[in-house]
């Protein structure tokens, strides 16, 4: 685990420096405040942090507030070497924001008891963090699928519009719905039906760029969102995505099922540019034409 270490005094500042590494960490060292304000607030900062309470440019305690008033959550662990022993003084310091402190001299023994209670705050905070991102990721999937939800491929799409018309770029949309779906859930029943969508998804995903987005827009249906991406580019992705859908019958613990997909195609660009909402609608009205000319096909949004 990485440590740094904040400590004007040249000798005490070797000894901790050597103390440190003998245990196992890797130590950023400083010699005043403002070096160790620096070091904090850049990428990759150590979570671990023995500030000395007397340094030029920045104290140990002004220090403390400052990384407490930070608007990110990573949260670093802060230890103030002190030589002050009065209560008031060592109030002090817990209040600015100091997680622990260590009066000067110490024992090497009780440092290093203390700095485990510092790891295990920061190997808790990882395993909060950890578990968050996990339900946020969770709550923006959709479960049968694992693809984006409708309402977060929306945002999605909201995003990737703003994108594109701050940066003069193209952005194309493709709403996708698997043909007599239906039907496939009243011959095979809806843990097959279930089980073509799981593979369509995962077909679809084969077939997009890493920095493209699919969701789940409702029951069937499919959004595809594909950043800078113009007319003929969407209409190729579309199209390969159809043919990887209908080559092969899909194998379900119903047997093999023949499934096929329509698809509808229209691109917001700087000739063009289209909200959201209409880039969706130009999209879905391109789907019903091709389902009405036959299904199993690709069709365009006239003008995208």
């Amino acid at each position: 685990m990485k440590i740094l270490i904040a400590e004007d005094e040249p000798a005490f500042r070797r000894l901790l420096t050597d103390v440190l590494i003998k245990w196992g960490y890797e130590v950023v060292v400083t010699k005043d405040g403002a070096e160790a304000w620096h070091i904090l607030n850049s990428d990759d900062a150590p979570k671990l942090a023995i500030l000395d309470w007397m340094m030029p440019g920045i104290d140990g305690p002004e220090l403390c507030r400052r990384i407490r008033r930070r608007a990110h959550g990573v949260y670093t662990y802060v230890m103030l070497l002190t030589s002050q022993q009065g209560d008031k003084d060592l109030v002090t310091g817990m209040e600015a924001g100091a997680d622990d402190y260590l009066t000067k001299p110490f024992r090497v023994s009780e440092l290093r008891v203390r700095l485990r209670t510092g790891r295990r705050i920061i190997d808790l905070q990882n395993e909060l963090i950890a578990a968050r991102e996990f339900f946020q990721e969770k709550a923006a999937r959709d479960s049968l699928t694992r693809l984006w939800n409708h309402e977060e491929i929306l945002s999605i799409l909201s995003h990737e519009m703003a994108r594109a018309e701050r940066e003069g770029k193209c952005l194309g949309a493709i709403m996708a719905d698997l043909d007599h779906f239906k039907r496939i859930n009243d011959r095979y029943g809806h843990l097959a039906g279930d089980s073509v969508l799981r593979v369509a998804a995962e077909k679809m995903l084969t077939q997009v760029r890493a920095y493209d987005s699919i969701g789940r827009y409702g029951g069937e249906e499919f959004l595809v969102i594909l950043p800078d991406c113009g007319r003929q580019c969407a209409m190729a992705f579309a199209e390969r995505i159809r043919q990887r859908i209908s080559e092969k019958e899909f194998n379900t613990s119903e047997g093999m099922i023949p499934v096929t997909m329509s698809l509808g195609v229209a691109v917001s660009c700087r000739e063009q540019r289209l909200n959201a909402t209409d880039l969706v609608k130009a999209a879905d009205k391109a789907l019903y034409a091709a389902k009405g000319g036959g299904r199993n096909r690709v069709e365009v949004a006239e003008g995208g």
